[in-house]
């Protein structure tokens, strides 16, 4: 099941020889509820890309998203990304379960959070 996820984040850094991961603001990170080393899902809405890989801190209040390693070739600075992470549950869990919303400004400041995506329409 989606655990959380930060929408629209704006790729600050590309780092092609940097060990391998995604950097996120710990601001981001607190909020969306990742830890660090957590695995993550990354969805880049500028190219289409998808890809996995973890989470690693940025520091706090610097709006930094720095996609590291091999995955740098598939986002670069000024990219919009969706990041995701997954969980388990059982059912119990399930009853009372709403994901962790984080919703980006332009400087990957957190606008706005919630807990459900709105059904789509026709």
């Amino acid at each position: 099941m989606l655990k959380s996820k930060l929408h629209r984040v704006t790729t600050t850094h590309s780092e092609l020889h940097y060990e391998g991961s995604c950097a996120i603001d710990d601001d981001l990170l607190e909020a969306a509820d990742i830890i660090e080393n957590e695995q993550i899902v990354i969805w880049n809405v500028n190219n289409g890309e998808r890809f996995t890989t973890y989470a690693i801190r940025a520091e706090r209040g610097s709006g930094i998203i720095s996609v590291n390693g091999s995955a740098a070739r598939r986002a670069a600075p000024g990219d919009l990304l969706i990041i995701a992470s997954f969980a388990n549950y059982d059912e119990a869990e399930l009853a009372n379960h709403k994901p962790k919303l984080i919703y980006a400004d332009a400087q990957n400041r957190i606008a706005r959070t919630g807990d459900t995506i709105p059904t789509q329409k026709a």
